[in-house]
């Protein structure tokens, strides 16, 4: 990868960026450390900034999810001050907004644009680790509302939760299905069995896609 983020390596970094936000919030459910709460947080922004510069060749999805991260760093530092309780529910809307925004315009990209490349495979790989990100936040806004919906998931602070809620989704979406956490209520069992096929139904349409791509730059170079 160079060092300037481009359209030949963007997927790269953004990559990196989820891979990151997923491995820092397991630590800070290991290490329970307070200030680790700061450094989740920095790294969350620094993820919204990642895939903001990833994704700036799309300008149309560009200032759309700009506009998205500026109003979750609003609400950061309103929940920093006055602590609201309203404020976790609207933070994890705008969350799953930005990683959806960030998901179509990377499959725009990946799927409907040009060859295929190195950097257009890892990309494929973000959308992946996007729908369980996606899902994750499902999970916890639906603790939020009906906080006995899960078995093994605890309804407290989404923070606090979040590498719980992001465990439980890639299991489910790779449909491992150890047993630990479950659904109870009726829409969050709908909910799961619904990433479930995603999961499935990913592989099946994102693989082919990506062949189909290869196959026809192949055929209009051999031409």
């Amino acid at each position: 990868m160079g060092k300037k983020i481009t359209e030949k390596n963007n997927f790269y970094y953004l990559t990196t960026a989820l891979i990151l936000l997923l491995v820092s919030s397991s630590l800070d459910q290991v290490l329970h450390i307070t200030w680790l709460d700061k450094i989740m947080q920095g790294i969350t922004l620094l993820t919204f900034a990642v895939c903001l510069m990833s994704l700036r060749f799309d300008s149309g999805w560009y200032r759309f999810l700009l506009s998205l991260a500026v109003v979750w760093i609003g609400l950061v530092i309103v929940k920093e001050l006055f602590d609201f309780k309203q404020t976790d529910v609207a933070m994890l809307v705008l969350m799953l907004s930005f990683f959806f925004g960030t998901f179509k315009s990377i499959m725009r990209q990946i799927l409907f644009t040009g060859s295929i490349d190195n950097n257009k495979v890892v990309g494929s790989l973000a959308l992946f680790l996007l729908l369980g990100l996606m899902w994750a936040i499902t999970y916890l806004l639906i603790l939020e509302f009906s906080p006995e919906s899960f078995t093994g998931l605890e309804a407290k602070d989404w923070g606090d939760n979040f590498s719980n809620a992001a465990y439980f989704s890639f299991v489910t979406l790779t449909t491992l299905g150890y047993g630990d956490i479950s659904p109870i209520s009726p829409f969050a069992q709908v909910i799961v069995y619904l990433e479930a096929t995603a999961g499935v139904f990913y592989m099946a349409i994102v693989v082919a896609s990506l062949v189909g791509a290869s196959q026809n730059s192949q055929e209009n170079n051999d031409g």
